[in-house]
This record gives C-alpha cells, structure tokens and sequence, in this order.
C-alpha cells in the first residue's frame, strides 16, 4: 500500500518516512476493519499531505511518527480498548464480537438504593404480616431483546447460585441492583454476555473483585450450564489486545480456539467451562 500511494503521488521513500510505530498506531486507533480499504486511504492521505509540504518546500523530507501523526489523519477513532486498569468488585470484562472484530465489553454493576437487610419487624396480633423485603433489578445500555433475557436468566442463576453457597448471604435476594453495559449509544444484543454478567452480579454481592486481566463469554442457561458461543477468533484477538492474560470460554468451543493460529493462542491462558461452578472457581479463587 505504501509503495503504491508514493508512486500516485509522486515522492519517494527517501523523502517520507513512515514509522512502522506509526503504521501500528493507523491499523489500531484508525483502522479495525477486516479489510484494507480504509488503510489505504489514510496511508493515502498522509502521502498527498507530506507531497504538499515537500512542493511548498516546508520541508526537504517529512517523517511520520506516533507523535506526528493526528497531523495528518486526525484525532483517533478508537482511543483505548480498556475502561478500567484494575476491575472494582461489581465490574467484568466481557467479550463481544462487533462489525470491526472483536471487542471488550464490561458489565457494571451497582446499588442503587440503600440495602435493608434487616428482617422485618414481628407483625402485632391481629395485623397483617408485614411484607417481605424483595430487591430490584434495572437494567441500561441500549441493551436487545435476547440480551436483555440473558441478564434477567443471569441475575436469577447468580441469586440461586449464592443461595446454594451462602444462604445467609441474602443481599442478591433485598439489594435494589442497576446492571449497565457501557457505550449505551451503541446497540447491544446476544446471549454470550451471560457469564460474565453472573460473574459480575456475584463480585457485588461477596464485595470481591474478579482475578485481574480476566475477560470471559459464554451463554449461561438457568440451571448454570455454559453455552457454545461465536466469533471466537475475533473475541480473543480483541482480549489479547487489550493485554489480558485469562480468558475463560465454553467448553463446547475448544475446538473453535484450537484452529487460531499460534501467535494468537501464545501468552494467553484458556479455561473452558461447561458449567458455572468452574467459572466461579476461576475468576474468585486466586
């Protein structure tokens, strides 16, 4: 690409230098698709940019840099690929599969209003029995019809799940609990955030935050199983990316991982999960 957009304009490769750094920063900040087109419009622009000031003679030879580079394309589109360094108890990275690729994808969540875990107070004779305590769930994000599902299956599984480990841990059964998917411009819709929503919804109520550099997918059905997901390729590439270093899959898509090459697998720890329970060792028991 660069040899041909020097040739259309002109100039040689002695007159500007493009940085491989330089390159890395266009195809990562500017340039996700899956094909070059939009690449090479941008290496095209930087070459019509640098002839410019080479006949304007504002320079003998022009060097495109990391630092130099918003001169000639601009601000950059995509800014950052992680949210949070370090995920608050509450807060997991998820992975999701977008029309640029994969990307990470973090479920947030809180409580929104005070928590009453005191038992209700011994009705008087004769008056009714006063009510239970029962808690809420609100959910945002600009989040589709199945995701939506997969967040109510997820948050009554993580309320059995704790009942099943911890019964005196009622604080799923009364907490008033917002669940948010952030960029909530940007429509979000598909089971495979499951686990990681059940994950989250169990880090706020044990007030623990998940193993660090921990992304994860898979669907969750209601009795706890992980459900086979897609776009496993571009879900770890986004992962890997964004510098983590676990990731936790359903069990039924190691053979979708075992076909990626071996410079994507390299440096990355794969658990697969057929059902909550091993997730749930994974990302608390570190």
């Amino acid at each position: 690409l660069i040899p041909q957009a020097e040739k259309d304009c002109g100039i040689t490769k002695e007159q500007v230098q493009l940085q491989n750094e330089a390159v890395n920063s266009l195809i990562k900040a500017y340039c996700r698709e899956s094909g070059v087109r939009n690449l090479q419009k941008h290496i095209e622009k930087i070459m019509r940019k640098s002839a410019f000031k080479l006949v304007n003679k504002e320079q003998e030879n022009v060097s495109v840099t990391v630092d130099n580079l918003q001169d000639f394309v601009g601000k950059p589109i995509f800014v950052k690929d992680r949210m949070y360094e370090s995920t608050p108890p509450g807060v997991v990275m998820g992975l999701a599969w977008t029309s640029h690729g994969g990307s990470t994808l973090y479920i947030e969540t809180t409580l929104h209003r005070k928590l009453d875990l005191e038992p209700p107070k011994a009705a008087e004779p004769g008056s009714p029995p006063a009510p239970p305590v029962v808690g809420s769930f609100q959910l945002t994000g600009h989040l589709g019809d199945v995701m939506k599902e997969s967040a109510n299956i997820a948050y009554t599984y993580a309320k059995s799940f704790l009942l099943g480990r911890d019964p005196s841990n009622e604080y799923l059964q009364r907490a008033h609990i917002h669940l948010h998917v952030p960029e909530g411009a940007t429509p979000k819709d598909g089971p495979s955030a499951g686990c990681t929503m059940v994950t989250a919804l169990l880090s706020l109520s044990l007030g623990r935050p998940v193993r660090p550099d921990l992304a994860m997918t898979g669907e969750i059905s209601l009795t706890g199983k992980v459900l086979p997901v897609g776009g496993i390729k571009e879900k770890v590439i986004a992962a890997k990316r964004a510098g983590v270093t676990t990731i936790v899959l359903p069990d039924e898509n190691r053979k979708d991982f075992a076909d990626l090459p071996g410079f994507i697998q390299e440096g990355l720890t794969v658990h697969f999960a057929s059902h909550y329970d091993q997730v749930y060792d994974i990302a608390f028991n570190y």
